[in-house]
């Protein structure tokens, strides 16, 4: 019974390091069939078929919140997200993802509203061939990027700035089982030109610049597995068409190890700016800003000493480079958890968990933060209703 429920937990924590929001040889993410649903376990229903599949991912917690030389603390919602995905017969799937605890309102340039993260739909042409389109992850790679936001205690600062959500179509190629490719075009932004950089006219360094006709990002993305799917690669790159003339250059290079009672992955993601896309450099120097360089690496590791418990280590060190700044930020962030699993075939975590962020900055900046811990007490679920 212990070693069932071994393997129990450890499929629910490698799922953790699979793709839910993009590729993972799977088309839009999965790693959730270990779960018993809890329509199977009230009713007896015996499920037949995997075309509606529903998901509450819920987390709240009691935090204790230290920002400067400055203390708060309270009972907080983390995550309240609803899921529905499923597979319409052999060549269709769809997955819609959307916030209950964000605001509704339309955004101004794709329609849709900014709490809904995807609304996307699948057509496997064939064993090789997949289409998709709606509003989805973009494919830039990672497994911190790619990661359920609901097991991440605290995002590097390159990808807390980061909007990932857009209306977009992707094609991907996969020659074989263990490996696809990705060629995903997808909307710049999500608002208008004005609402992202700021009322006309929009000057960077004293010159003017102007929206492109048509601000699409372009990416390409791999995702290899490897030794039986122990070793996995999810690399991307690709371009952003900020403004005319203005474009954004970005690389994600992720890597994981996934054995049987510990998993490990590496991250790096790059990215180099003609305008300010991320708004970091913007917001700390003052103006916005042009040709910023943001580095970042990302180490977490996930043990499961015993069947119900895991512990989690995360260290991120980032630095943010400008004209006439240099590289005048280096940040590292930390994030340790114990989780405890109190249900079979669950995905029901209660957490001990502290995480921060520590600044150093070579120059003068506006209104710097230059330290951050939180302390927290909660749990999360990621419950599968039907």
């Amino acid at each position: 019974m212990t070693k069932h429920i071994a393997l129990l937990i450890s499929s629910l924590l490698l799922s953790t390091a699979t793709a839910f929001s993009q590729g993972g040889n799977t088309g839009f993410g999965d790693g959730d069939k270990e779960s018993e649903s809890l329509s199977a376990r009230l009713l007896h229903l015996e499920k037949k078929t995997d075309a509606f599949n529903l998901y509450i991912n819920a987390a709240a917690s009691a935090q204790a919140t230290q920002t400067g030389d400055k203390w708060d603390g309270a009972f907080r919602a983390r995550h309240l997200r609803v899921e529905m995905k499923g597979q319409i017969g052999e060549r269709i799937h769809y997955r819609l993802r959307h916030r209950l605890n964000a605001p509704n309102a339309q955004n101004s340039l794709e329609g849709f509203s900014d709490a809904t993260d995807i609304m996307m739909i699948g057509w496997s042409i064939n064993e090789h061939w997949t289409l998709s389109g709606g509003k989805m992850c973009q494919f830039w790679g990672g497994f911190e990027f790619d990661e359920n936001p609901l097991y991440i205690y605290r995002y590097s600062d390159l990808l807390s700035h980061m909007e990932v959500f857009f209306a977009g179509a992707a094609i991907s190629w996969t020659p074989l089982k263990s490996q696809e490719f990705v060629l995903n075009v997808a909307n710049s932004f999500n608002h208008s030109f004005s609402e992202t950089f700021g009322p006309a006219p929009v000057t960077v360094a004293g010159n003017a610049i102007s929206p492109a006709a048509v601000p699409l990002t372009y990416i390409l993305n791999w995702n290899g597995h490897f030794l039986d799917g122990r070793l996995k690669t999810r690399w991307g790159a690709g371009v952003i068409t900020e403004a005319k003339g203005r474009y954004s250059k970005m690389a994600f290079l992720g890597q994981a190890l996934s054995l049987s009672r510990f998993q490990i992955y590496l991250d790096y993601m790059g990215a180099w700016e003609d305008v300010d896309h991320f708004g970091i450099a913007s917001t700390e120097l003052g103006g916005l800003q042009e040709k910023v360089n943001y580095n970042s690496l990302v180490l977490k590791a996930n043990w499961q000493p015993l069947p119900r418990l895991n512990l989690m280590g995360k260290g991120m060190y980032e630095t943010a480079t400008a004209p006439g700044a240099g590289t005048y930020r280096q940040s590292v962030g930390y994030a340790a958890a114990i989780e405890y699993f109190p249900a079979d075939g669950q995905d029901l975590r209660i957490f001990l968990a502290a995480s921060g962020n520590e600044r150093q900055f070579k120059t003068d900046v506006i209104n710097p933060i230059k330290h951050e811990l939180r302390i927290e007490l909660g749990f999360m679920y990621r419950l599968k209703a039907f």
